[in-house]
């Protein structure tokens, strides 16, 4: 693939938006969120500036994230995040434009897909690439998927959770499951407002959830949070426990979980014993979660093991598919 372009792969996800380029690796990361003016539909801010307006704009200024679930929401304003991070990692170009690879979930339809390559186009990009998740973090976890081995891979993201059988190069089974890190968060907010009336921020029920949040055995610890008394309208701070963030999280989990089960119980036997030997490999932030890992052992009786940077794992993937392009013929398009 000879080409003087820059080569980019970026992980687009609900919740961030991670850019590899070509000999550097990871040069940025961004909260897919941005900022809107609701009279002008000028775009304010994209990225950690917009992220900080999240509920905290006023009448005239909307914070949306324009990915929903994985797959693109609002397309105009994807192109314009898409630009946005091309421009930056690229500065300005004359004569070559980018080649861009961006990773999309398993199963993803031809309306998902070609979405994403127009976005693609439109932003600068001179050629799309497309290549599912899993396939994504397996590369970018340094997995050898081009042998005849097999190799399990249980992406966690914000908007959905990938999960993939891998052989020769290829996705053997998989399926991509509507839940993930926002769905998390979700359930915190809701559990807080119903047992303890009180509204909390997306960005409050984040941080519970990486400090007291388990997947299984949580231990006695707790912590003070603060949010919107919805009674008398005035704030309000209450103490709430890990135990309680771990029985609320057990909703998606069991779901994520059911996923999982579902791909284990469709892989040929011969891979079965393969990924027993060379054991789920765990990627993406929400694989972050604590005891995710025992978790998916204890339900799967499978070893699971966290990949060695599983934020960036995706977007890593993303950037080394496009030197060995061979791997992903099949998913070429633009």
């Amino acid at each position: 693939m000879r080409n003087f372009g820059k080569k980019i792969g970026i992980d687009l996800g609900t919740t961030s938006t991670i850019v590899y380029l070509e000999g550097k690796g990871v040069v940025c990361q961004e909260p897919s969120v941005v900022a809107i003016d609701t009279e002008s539909k000028k775009i304010l801010a994209i990225g950690k500036e917009a992220r900080e307006m999240l509920g905290r704009t006023p009448g005239t200024i909307t914070a949306m994230q324009p990915m929903k679930d994985g797959v693109i929401a609002d397309y105009d304003i994807v192109e314009e995040m898409l630009s946005w991070y091309i421009k930056k990692v690229c500065g300005r170009w004359e004569l070559f434009h980018p080649y861009l690879m961006v990773c999309i979930p398993t199963g993803g339809t031809s309306v998902e897909k070609r979405a994403v390559i127009n976005a693609g186009i439109r932003a600068g990009a001179k050629r799309v690439f497309l290549i599912e998740e899993p396939k994504a973090a397996a590369i970018g976890a340094n997995l050898d998927i081009t042998k005849a081995e097999g190799s399990m891979i249980i992406d966690v993201g914000g908007g959905t959770t990938d999960v993939a059988v891998l052989c020769l190069g290829d996705i053997v089974t998989g399926e991509s499951i509507r839940v993930g890190g926002n769905k998390m968060d979700e359930a915190i907010m809701r559990y807080v407002r119903k047992k303890y009336n009180i509204a909390l921020g997306e960005i409050s029920a984040e941080m519970v959830k990486e400090k007291i949040g388990y997947a299984i055995h949580p231990p006695e610890e707790e912590m003070q949070i603060s949010g919107r008394d919805l009674l008398s309208g005035l704030p309000k701070t209450i103490k709430i426990t890990a135990k309680e963030i771990c029985e609320v999280l057990s909703e998606p989990l069991s779901l994520i979980m059911t996923g999982i089960r579902n791909v284990l119980g469709t892989t040929p036997p011969e891979l079965a014993a393969d990924i027993i030997n060379r054991r789920i490999v765990l990627t993406g932030g929400g694989s972050l979660l604590k005891n995710f890992d025992k978790l998916v052992e204890e339900q799967t009786g499978i070893p699971a093991l966290l990949a060695e940077d599983p934020i960036s794992c995706v977007a890593i993937g993303t950037g080394k598919a496009l030197k060995t392009i061979k791997l992903i013929k099949d998913t070429r398009v633009g």
